[in-house]
């Protein structure tokens, strides 16, 4: 366990949630990698806290789908599984298409001008390689877009699937060959939802959809030490 991160204390969370975020990034950013293990000793003495904050956040993880518990084990950094990323993108898929139908829609000049300064700070912050930002900036970018869609179910659906999403937006971003064509999808799926455009809008969210699960699979077939095929 030789990767270098660091934990940052906040005086506004608890300990155990500084914990998991600091892991948690440590994963999404391939800091800790696809089939490590993380020991609670090590762990707990290398972030200078006690084994429970670690255990606690190794749970949260688990639930997350980034860690995996494995009999007789322990706990190791779950592999990212072709079937994994083509289950939640599927689903992903057929929400996004929903929101975008919707918020054509009941978009408002107002959430217009929120996508228009959205999609400038996602240019933005790919120039400047942090991918954290960028992921960040894609997500506002896309939650606009919910909730201009003035569906709140709908909205918490997405939300739930937020954080497993953002694992493979991680890995979609690493790829520097994605960003201007990220950056014409987002213009493309914006001019739509400024014109009103049911079918334009669709369609640009699909190809946006289907270009990130081509290029993440495309970057396992790459590097196949990261990942694991699915039995299924």
């Amino acid at each position: 366990m030789k990767n270098e991160f660091e934990i940052e204390m906040s005086e506004y969370l608890p300990l155990r949630d500084v914990v998991f975020n600091t892991l948690r990034q440590a994963i999404l950013k391939g800091e800790l990698k696809p089939g490590e293990r993380l020991m609670e000793i090590q762990l707990a003495q290398r972030l200078g806290v006690s084994r429970t904050p670690v255990r606690e956040a190794i749970r949260k993880l688990e639930l997350e789908g980034l860690v995996l518990m494995i009999p007789r084990k322990g706990a190791e950094v779950a592999q990212i599984t072709r079937q994994d990323l083509e289950d939640v993108l599927e689903v992903r898929a057929a929400l996004e298409e929903l929101a975008v139908k919707d918020a054509c829609l009941h978009i408002t000049d107002e959430e217009i001008k929120k996508l228009r300064k959205a999609s400038e700070e996602f240019q933005k912050t790919l120039k400047t390689n942090d991918l954290v930002a960028s992921a960040q900036a894609d997500m506002e970018f896309h939650e606009v877009i919910y909730n201009a869609a003035d569906n709140r179910r709908l909205v918490q659906i997405l939300n739930n699937l937020r954080e497993q999403m953002y694992r493979y937006r991680m890995e979609y971003l690493k790829d520097e060959r994605t960003h201007q064509v990220l950056s014409r999808e987002h213009e493309a799926i914006r001019k739509a939802l400024e014109a009103h455009d049911v079918e334009k809008a669709a369609a640009a969210m699909n190809i946006h959809i289907e270009n990130q699960k081509n290029s993440i699979l495309e970057s396992l077939e790459e590097n196949p030490g990261r990942k694991q095929e699915s039995d299924r």
